[in-house]
Parts: structure tokens; sequence; C-alpha cells
């Protein structure tokens, strides 16, 4: 029982940046300067379509965004197969 606590705490300190890719677009470095604060930017994307989750920046699943009132979720459709360098 100690050894599975001592790792549930060392688990605890472990950091993963996770992204949610819904889009992406292109433009040029002037444009992207002229942005300002609420700037729309157009992406090849719906809030319909399958979005990119990604932890550490690799691809680690795919999902939906789910928006209730004004709460904003991804729910998890597919998890992506592991390469075998990522096991």
């Amino acid at each position: 029982m100690v050894r599975e606590s001592v790792f549930v705490a060392t688990l605890d300190k472990v950091s993963v940046d996770l992204m949610v890719v819904l889009g992406t677009t292109s433009m040029p470095v002037h444009q992207v300067m002229r942005l300002s604060r609420g700037a729309i930017i157009e992406l090849d994307a719906t809030e319909q379509d399958e979005v990119k989750i990604l932890a550490n920046n690799m691809p680690v699943a795919s999902g939906v965004v789910m928006v209730n009132r004004n709460r904003i979720a991804v729910e998890v459709k597919q998890m992506l197969p592991r390469t075998p360098d990522r096991r």
C-alpha cells in the first residue's frame, strides 16, 4: 500500500502540456503583426469538425468540441495508436 501512495505522489508532480487544435491557417507575418485583441482568424475547419488532442506536442487522440451554456469541453472519441518510440 505504501508503494501505491508514493507512485501517486510522484505523478502529482508530472506536468503535461495539453493542446486541442480545431484548425489551422496561414497568414503573412505583417498580417499577424497587425492583429489586435478580439481579432477573428478564419480556420480551415468548423466547430463540428474533429479536433486533434496533443500532449507535449505529440498527437495522442481526436475528439469533438462540446458546448454547454458558457462551458466548453472536448470529448475524446479516439485514442491514437502509440508509436514504439512513445511507449
